[in-house]
């Protein structure tokens, strides 16, 4: 699935290399696996050999996004195959891909995927495609008459190829939810707005200064504003005992006079 392409392009890229122009490859010369003859199919038509190593990475996925993913229709098959049958179409042509993905299958074997095809894949265990396609894959490459030059390269790059499709193919087709991961604990606006009034009322009592070096480091835990209230309530009471205690006391000397009067 297209969710796929971008990984399954890497690993396309590993086993494609960089520049290579062999006098044995019919290819000719390539560029991460693009060949002069493609590029000037597909980007420029009249490209030399030194555009083809100016190649840019946005042009090369588009190649193969283009002519080699979508013409396998990559997006529509289960994961790990669609990657197995993506390498075998930049390797070997994507008409000659799909007709062995289709003899594996048992769909007709016309070089296009359309709903029997896909039907038939998805009815089958993708190990078992997966394993069917690198073997037909494998003994085609063994028929070519290159095979002593480059035999060895194929047969390390098709084992390859098994492997990780086998391992894509393990996986869920839905990935997990991506969790991401903040750089801070966020406060709920309540708590922070308390904390702030705490924080500037500790300093308007204090003059601003002072409190690290008095070593009171867990005087910002207590309820500051509570505790001023309740003070100011407590000077109230014993202002109102003292005038009440003075009103006595007059009371009591008034009465003192009258009696000794």
């Amino acid at each position: 699935m297209d969710r796929n392409f971008a990984r399954a392009l890497a690993l396309v890229l590993k086993h494609e290399g960089l520049w290579s122009d062999h006098p044995d490859d019919k290819g000719g010369a390539t560029m991460k696996g693009v060949t002069l003859a493609n590029y000037r199919r597909y980007v420029k038509p009249s490209a030399t050999k030194e555009d083809l190593r100016k190649i840019t990475d946005e042009q090369v996925a588009t190649i193969y996004k283009r002519y080699y993913w979508d013409a396998v229709r990559g997006s529509d098959l289960p994961s790990g195959i669609d990657y197995a049958v993506f390498d075998f179409a930049v390797n070997s042509g994507p008409d000659r891909a799909i007709k062995y993905l289709q003899a594996v299958v048992g769909a007709k074997q016309d070089g296009r995927i359309g709903p029997d095809t896909l039907a038939k894949t998805r009815n089958m265990m993708r190990a078992t495609i997966i394993n069917g396609l690198c073997d037909k894959r494998m003994a085609f490459l063994r028929r070519l008459k290159t095979w002593p030059t480059f035999g060895k390269g194929w047969t390390s790059r098709v084992s390859g190829v098994r492997s990780e499709a086998l391992k894509m193919a393990a996986q869920p087709d839905t990935p997990p939810p991506v969790v991401k991961e903040f750089e801070k604990e966020v406060v709920p606006e309540r708590v922070e707005t308390k904390v702030k009034e705490k924080s500037d009322l500790w300093t308007k009592l204090t003059g601003g200064g002072g409190i690290a070096a008095l070593g009171l480091g867990g005087i910002f835990g207590m309820d500051w504003q509570a505790i001023v209230a309740g003070g100011v309530v407590l000077l109230v009471i014993i202002l109102v005992l003292l005038l009440l205690r003075s009103q006595i006391v007059a009371a009591v000397r008034q009465i003192k006079s009258e009696v000794s009067g």
